[in-house]
């Protein structure tokens, strides 16, 4: 895995050809057991490096689109599985928790439940109030940019951008961990103004 912006945070990523960009998994270590966002499969040599991090005591999946290899790596750690909320009665696997905006999943991770996306409620998680995670609502197919989901994909273009702008009101962002393309480690909140005006 590849080490972040913080000696805590780690990512491992897959490239998608369709859309030419990567798409990414996070890992936070922290002492009362890791959180895992959106697991991709990993490779041996990613499996390994978790392992010795001390695996995952919760997988948080921001949306159903993301699941993604969350059972895989359930089933490999023993870790917790949290969903969103709104999508509680049709989401692909069974959740040990339904998140919804407002609440912390452990201290330092606040959820922010985003309308308008392609699915509903689809979670943002904000770290320790600087580092915003993303999963498909807000993204970067071009580095230093970022974009929302495409307009045919959203299930309410209004409720997006009011989303969007929600997130640009948190004048603390500095960087912003998006689930596919170009993470942003400077500048966050300026890129999110610059998308909720846009």
């Amino acid at each position: 895995m590849k080490s972040l912006h913080r000696p805590d945070l780690y990512t491992w990523s897959q490239f998608d050809p369709e859309r030419n960009v990567d798409f990414h998994s996070l890992l936070w270590v922290r002492p009362e057991g890791n959180v895992v966002v959106d697991p991709l499969p990993l490779t041996e040599h990613d499996e390994k490096h978790l392992l010795e991090l001390g695996g995952a005591a919760w997988i948080v999946i921001t949306n159903s689109d993301h699941a993604r290899a969350s059972e895989a790596l359930r089933a490999k750690t023993g870790a917790r599985v949290a969903g969103p909320a709104g999508e509680r009665a049709a989401f692909p696997l069974e959740c040990d928790r339904w998140l919804s905006d407002g609440e912390s999943l452990v201290p330092g991770l606040e959820i922010l439940a985003l309308d308008g996306s392609k699915t509903p409620g689809e979670l943002a998680l904000l770290l320790e109030g600087t580092t915003l995670i993303t999963g498909d609502l807000v993204r970067a197919h071009r580095a230093n940019s970022l974009m929302m989901l495409p307009l045919p994909k959203l299930s309410d273009p209004v409720a997006a951008k009011q989303s969007v702008a929600r997130l640009a009101a948190r004048t603390e962002i500095e960087t912003v961990l998006v689930g596919d393309g170009w993470s942003m480690f400077r500048g966050g909140h300026a890129a999110l103004v610059a998308l909720a005006a846009g």
